[in-house]
């Protein structure tokens, strides 16, 4: 505790989509949450001092800071998107392992991207394969800094998120948008020349070319793990909570949808009556003017969570559908 006898919750990342639901959720519990960004308020990255001021004698420290993966794959955005997952976490590590009262809990973002394409079978954390590629190394290579931090006098989770719905959230804008474009019918994988903008990295940023997925799907079955953001927050607080915990989570509601399943629930979620199948070729032009990439739906992610369901962790949305009509009722109000 620090100042007027309240937990502190050290929260970096504020300023996204889940560190603002979470933030409101933590302060509404009693904690006192303090923030680090590039812009403060709190503390900035880069200054020590305050940082350490912040944390010494912190509750718990929650890292959510990094570059949006909401882009284009150009080759200064996959420096940054690495970089500032990479240095704010070595930055948080040094900072914790530095200080008199180090935090009880940290709990470090991670994606459960890092898993194969999985078709056959969903990933665990105890038996999950996996994969390759841009988003792949960036996971493997964020969990690595996490994981070499020297802090034995805290515990560390790190939370492997799947995409996370919420009205305001940017995947859902950007799964209801191609439903309102008309694009909301199935997807299909394929070749296209570009792909290569996806290949691995090492940990200085430099391309590992030909380490891109180069799986082909068909059928639009490509499976799609998500979570409500209702969820993110009672992970987090189910995480604090559980001393139990620790190592690798993964966040993800029980059951994975498909790809078919998920457009037809989109759609009826906003109204569209129709939806234009569309294979890669198709999804390319739209993604490159949405300023994104269409790993989001071609990819596929089916990420189990085992251990908190272990844990005794009781889903608020299960269904899918259910949850894309929550979020975007949130999101138009």
């Amino acid at each position: 505790m620090q100042g007027d006898g309240r937990p502190v919750a050290v929260l970096a990342g504020a300023s996204g989509f889940i560190g603002r639901h979470l933030g409101s959720a933590l302060e509404a519990d009693g904690h006192r949450v303090v923030r680090i960004g590039r812009s403060g308020p709190d503390a900035r990255w880069g200054e020590t001092d305050r940082i350490r001021s912040l944390v010494d004698g912190a509750a718990v420290v929650v890292n959510l800071a990094g570059k949006s993966v909401n882009c284009r794959c150009t080759e200064a955005n996959r420096r940054e998107v690495l970089r500032s997952r990479l240095e704010t976490t070595r930055e948080l590590g040094e900072a914790i392992a530095s200080v008199d009262a180090p935090p009880a809990v940290w709990l470090n973002a991670s994606t459960g991207t890092i898993y194969r394409d999985a078709h056959d079978r969903a990933m665990t954390e105890v038996d999950g394969e996996l994969g390759s590629g841009f988003s792949v190394d960036v996971a493997r290579h964020w969990e690595a800094a996490f994981a070499a931090a020297d802090t034995p006098r805290t515990r560390k989770v790190a939370l492997r998120m799947s995409i996370v719905l919420g009205g305001d959230g940017p995947a859902t804008r950007l799964l209801a948008r191609l439903a309102r474009l008309g694009l909301g019918g199935p997807q299909f994988h394929g070749p296209w020349p570009g792909g290569g903008r996806l290949d691995g990295i090492t940990t200085s940023g430099e391309r590992r070319h030909g380490t891109a997925d180069r799986r082909r799907t068909g059928g639009a079955r490509q499976r799609f793990s998500w979570v409500h953001v209702d969820d993110m927050v009672g992970i987090v607080r189910h995480c604090m909570r559980d001393a139990s915990l620790d190592g690798v989570v993964n966040v993800a509601a029980p059951e994975a949808s498909d790809n078919r399943a998920l457009m037809a629930a989109l759609r009826r979620s906003v109204g569209a009556p129709f939806g234009l199948p569309a294979h890669r070729w198709m999804l390319e032009p739209a993604m490159w003017a949405l300023r994104t990439e269409p790993e989001l739906i071609l990819k596929s992610r089916w990420v189990h969570p085992e251990r908190l369901l272990a844990g005794g962790y009781a889903f608020q949305h299960t269904s899918l559908e259910e949850a894309l009509r929550s979020s975007l009722v949130r999101g138009a109000g």
